[in-house]
């Protein structure tokens, strides 16, 4: 048996550059962390006692012979492609799916390294990403970028790169006090709207054709957040200041971004002190982040007593396997 934990991401500055039909022309890169929510993926291979072959269990219940009768597009694809049989695996997670926070990309990380685990083979942090975007972007043909896999497989407080050849990951140092002043401004709260997030994908990378000015904008704001965390000297509400300021760029990208009650309630955690904030994800629903100072909390959590507050803290693991249990298998009884 494997056990997988992967955390879950959010993105402060730059989504939208990380899709290759603009950072094949113009660069592109982010500034995100991980933070202490997770995902756990537990696989084992499946005992010979059952008139079925492979047992899923995520928000569904799948029992099937053929792996082509596999409702779940990721896990189909990565068990053919993988060459994976006779499997019980089961999905848990801290956190709602279609949330804003790259919750299928941290379950397909989580999955992969699971995978590669039951057959004995290693994989580092890099293969885990890469092999997770061609899962998600090639095999599942799912719209959207790359950070997601990237951030939930390397985990911590990143700046990430993204060219024509390549990525980059680039831990952001910032002064430990700082970073915790930083924690302790950011306040998480569940809009309770969710949506598929390749569906407001489709819609943003069609839009992006001619919003290459608000996504350059965008990818400028990366060099001024991480001045800010990493100069001492400067003012740490600016980081909140920015953060309006990108949510107000990114919702001219497309209408499907954001909805009238996300609107209502960006405005009342402003009126109540927030300094800045953002939806986080591909826009449609899911968590608002703000930078709110301390004496203002109580203030914000009331003007939006509707929604579920969720605190947390920042995480820099990445996914790891927190438990390994090797079995015999024979590859002759896989089917």
């Amino acid at each position: 048996m494997i056990i997988t934990q992967t955390p879950f991401r959010m993105s402060f500055f730059g989504g939208g550059t990380d899709f290759a039909g603009f950072y094949n022309e113009h660069g592109g890169a982010v500034l995100s962390t991980t933070f202490d929510k997770y995902c756990y993926v537990t696989v084992r291979h499946l005992p010979p006692f059952f008139d079925y072959k492979t047992h899923l269990t995520y928000s569904k219940e799948e029992k099937v012979n053929e792996l082509k009768d596999i409702n779940h597009p990721a896990i189909r694809n990565a068990m053919e492609w993988l060459d994976m049989h006779r499997l019980r695996l089961t999905y848990e997670s801290d956190l709602p799916a279609r949330s804003g926070l790259g919750t299928s990309s941290s379950f397909a990380v989580g999955m992969l390294s699971a995978f590669y685990a039951l057959k004995g083979k290693y994989a580092d942090k890099r293969k885990l990403a890469d092999d997770a975007i061609y899962l998600e972007r090639t095999l599942c043909a799912e719209a959207g970028g790359i950070q997601d896999q990237i951030a939930a497989s390397f985990g911590g407080f990143n700046r990430i790169n993204f060219s024509k050849d390549g990525y980059s990951v680039h831990p952001v140092i910032i002064n430990p006090e700082r970073k915790k002043v930083l924690n302790a401004n950011m306040m998480l709260f569940f809009t309770g709207f969710s949506r598929f997030s390749s569906d407001i994908q489709k819609t943003t990378e069609k839009s992006m054709k001619d919003k290459t000015q608000q996504l350059i904008a965008m990818y400028e704001l990366v060099d001024k957040a991480e001045h800010i965390l990493t100069d001492k000297h400067t003012d740490l509400d600016d980081f909140g200041r920015l953060l309006d300021y990108t949510w107000q760029l990114k919702r001219g990208i497309s209408s499907g971004i954001s909805t009238g009650p996300i609107d209502e309630q960006y405005q009342k955690a402003m009126q109540a002190g927030a300094i800045g904030g953002k939806l986080l994800g591909a826009g449609g629903g899911g968590f608002l982040l703000f930078y709110v100072p301390k004496e203002k909390q109580e203030s914000v959590k009331k003007a939006l007593s509707s929604l579920l507050y969720v605190p947390f803290s920042f995480e820099n693991e990445g996914t790891k396997i927190i438990y390994y249990g090797p079995e015999e298998y024979s590859a002759e009884n896989k089917e």
